[in-house]
């Protein structure tokens, strides 16, 4: 199935010159074989390894949290800033359109990390530290989509897995 087929363009969104990927029509129609798609970035013994997972505001709960009860794993959230009540730990980046502040509460347990696209990493890379401090150990990162913006990136030596490149 060409996932990439329901993924919708919306030029100057939240800013004029962003081309946001919009995923709603996929999760809309094609939620299981996003979900499919992105289980099948880790192999089995990869999954071995996974406690958690720990989903990025917003669209990442979706994916993260789907992914969490297919596999029987717990699931974390990773918030925007004031989201969760305390104990948190915080961690300020910059995205491709501005700033921002993530927060998550902290634990323990091997994490794989979620989110819906990967542009420039900078939220993909405050939420790996944010879990690496937070008491996580982070295993893997998997997104939905990898716009290729960020080429080479990678966490310490974690390179982020993707179901769908543009």
């Amino acid at each position: 199935m060409d996932l990439k087929s329901f993924i919708d363009d919306a030029p100057d969104f939240p800013r004029p010159g962003i081309v946001f990927r919009d995923i709603s029509r996929l999760l809309r129609e094609r939620f299981e074989a996003t979900v499919a798609a992105l289980d099948a970035l880790l192999d089995a013994a990869e999954w071995d390894r996974i406690d958690l997972l720990a989903g990025i505001e917003s669209r990442g709960f979706v994916l993260g949290a789907a992914l969490a009860a297919r596999r029987r794993k717990g699931f974390v959230l990773v918030r925007k800033q004031g989201k969760l009540p305390p104990p948190v730990v915080d961690e300020a980046y910059a995205l491709e359109y501005g700033t921002g502040v993530l927060e998550m509460q902290p634990g323990r347990g091997r994490v794989l990390i979620v989110d819906d696209v990967l542009a420039t990493g900078g939220t993909l890379q405050a939420a790996a530290n944010l879990c690496a401090r937070g008491g996580y150990d982070v295993e893997a990162l998997a997104v939905l989509i990898d716009l290729r913006l960020a080429d080479g990136f990678a966490w310490r030596t974690l390179r982020p897995r993707a179901a769908i490149t543009y």
